[in-house]
């Protein structure tokens, strides 16, 4: 990638459960890029990753979502796993966290099944995207239009179906996050 997003600030929210490749690979791809990136969760310490439903890495916490504040960032990332957005959507700094992204009209990636959080934020009503096949139902139900393409981009929503979707998903969050405009 030669897009440039030197100077950004990335939130990749995530707890445990979270499927590792859909939190590492997008993460260095905005590092690559050049922006900053830095893992919000609902707990401190680390979070344990997952390779589909086996352990893997354990990464740190920099920052508790009850203290986070989307003004401080540019963009979100939200990494799937079945349990880490589980764990996330009944969280309410979660909610507010997600949906001060979507008020500020500032970026939003999700994958596989990430968009289950900005279903409980209440964000997807009227948007296309596309996630984990299961998730179609739920999505519909919240008023989206689910698609099954690889990427999905609806206005400054990023939506990717699964990890094989991950080089359209990193390129589509760096030159989304590339084009915003400061506030």
């Amino acid at each position: 990638m030669t897009v440039s997003i030197k100077g950004k600030r990335v939130a990749f929210l995530a707890t445990d459960g979270v499927e590792e490749v859909e939190y590492t690979e997008p993460r260095k791809a905005v590092e690559a890029a050049g922006g900053t990136a830095e893992l919000v969760s609902i707990k401190t310490g680390e979070i344990q990753a997952l390779n589909h439903m086996d352990k893997a890495g354990t990464y740190p916490v920099e920052r508790q979502v009850s203290e986070a504040d989307a003004a401080d960032y540019d963009a979100l990332v939200l990494p799937g796993g079945v349990a880490n957005p589980d764990f996330l959507r009944v969280d309410t700094d979660v909610v507010r966290f997600v949906r001060d992204f979507f008020t500020a009209g500032k970026p939003v990636a999700a994958i596989c099944h990430g968009p289950w959080t900005l279903v409980e934020a209440g964000v997807v009503d009227g948007r296309t995207l596309t996630s984990w096949p299961s998730l179609r139902t739920d999505l519909v139900n919240a008023g989206a239009t689910w698609v099954d393409e690889e990427v999905f981009v609806d206005d400054g929503l990023i939506t990717s179906r699964n990890p094989d979707d991950l080089p359209a998903f990193c390129e589509a969050l760096v030159d989304r996050v590339a084009a915003q405009q400061p506030a």
